[in-house]
C-alpha cells in the first residue's frame, strides 16, 4: 500500500486537495491528523487534561464559557471543550514564549495523534487499499514523510494569495493574527524545495495559485503518475503475502532516511554560503 504523506500549510489549499484525492474517481482513504488532533484533546481524554494543567494556570478562556447550554463540566461532565481561538493566541507567533508553549503542545497531542494514525494505516491495508493519504500539516517536521512513498506538497508561490485566503476563511482574525499564524509554520515555499529535491516519483509539487479547476487538472495528473508506479498487482501481492509488504515499507523508509540525509546536508551547504 502506497502512504501519499500531503502536506502544505495554512491557506495553500490543502484541505481542497484533500477531497479531491476522497472523491470520485480516486476514492483514496483519508488519514486527517486534524480531525485526529481534535479527537485526542476532547473532553475525558489524556490530551485534554495535560493541555488543561500547563495551559489552564495561566489562560483564564482557556474552556469555552459557561452558558446555558454549556455547564460548567460540559454537557456530558467531562469538562468544557477547549477554546481553540484563545489556545491559538497562546501557541501561535514567532517569540521563545509562543514556540516554547507549541512545543509543549505538540509534545502532547503527537505522540496521541501518531497512535490513532498506526490504527487507521493497519484498517485500510486489510481493507485492501492501494493508497492512502496522510493528510498532515507538520508532515516534515513530525517525521511523517519518511514512511511516505510520495510526499505531496500543496503550496503558492505569493504569500499574499495565502494571507487573502486565510482572512476570507477566518474573518475574525485580524491581520496581524494572520500572520502570525502563518509564521509560526514553515514557510510552504521551503517545503516545496525539500518535496522537488526528493526527486521524481517520490515528490509531487502542486501550485495552487490559479483556479480550483486547474488544481484539480493538476492533483489528477499526479495521481495518474502514481498509480503507474503503484500499479494494482503489486498491491495485492502486498496483501496476500506481509512480507513482501513490510520488506517494501522498510526500503522505502530507508530510501527515505537518505533523501533526508541528502537534504540536511544541502542545508548546511546553503548556510555556509552566507
Amino acid at each position: 500500500m502506497l502512504f501519499i504523506g500531503l502536506t502544505g500549510s495554512i491557506a495553500t489549499g490543502k484541505s481542497t486537495v484533500s477531497t479531491i484525492l476522497s472523491s470520485a474517481p480516486h476514492s483514496l482513504p483519508i488519514i486527517d491528523a486534524d480531525i485526529l488532533a481534535r479527537k485526542v484533546v476532547e473532553p475525558g481524554t489524556s490530551g485534554y487534561n495535560a493541555i488543561v494543567k500547563y495551559f489552564g494556570p495561566t489562560t483564564p478562556d482557556l474552556l469555552v464559557p459557561i452558558s446555558d447550554r454549556m455547564p460548567a463540566n460540559g454537557v456530558d461532565g467531562k469538562g468544557r471543550p477547549l477554546n481553540r481561538p484563545a489556545l491559538g493566541r497562546r501557541i501561535f507567533g514567532d517569540s521563545e514564549e509562543r514556540k516554547k508553549d507549541r512545543n509543549v503542545l505538540n509534545g502532547i497531542i503527537h505522540p496521541a495523534v501518531r497512535r490513532e494514525v498506526y490504527k487507521s494505516i493497519l484498517r485500510y491495508y486489510v481493507k485492501g487499499h492501494w493508497a492512502v493519504v496522510l493528510d498532515i500539516p507538520l508532515l516534515f517536521e513530525s517525521g511523517w514523510d519518511k514512511l511516505s512513498g510520495v510526499v505531496m506538497v500543496v503550496a503558492v508561490k505569493d504569500p499574499e494569495v495565502q494571507m487573502k485566503r486565510l482572512m476570507a476563511r477566518d474573518p475574525h482574525l485580524t491581520r496581524e493574527d494572520a500572520q502570525n499564524r502563518v509564521r509560526s509554520q514553515t514557510d510552504v515555499r521551503e517545503k516545496a524545495k525539500r518535496c522537488e529535491a526528493r526527486g521524481k516519483g517520490k515528490g509531487v509539487v502542486v501550485w495552487n495559485d490559479g483556479s480550483k479547476a486547474e488544481l484539480r487538472a493538476n492533483v489528477d495528473a499526479a495521481l495518474k503518475e502514481m498509480r503507474r508506479g503503484s500499479p494494482p498487482w503489486w498491491n495485492w501481492m502486498c496483501l496476500v503475502c506481509p512480507p513482501v509488504g513490510v520488506a517494501a515499507g522498510v526500503w522505502v523508509y530507508w530510501q527515505n532516511i537518505k533523501i533526508n540525509k541528502r537534504w540536511k546536508e544541502f542545508e548546511l551547504n546553503e548556510k555556509s554560503r552566507l
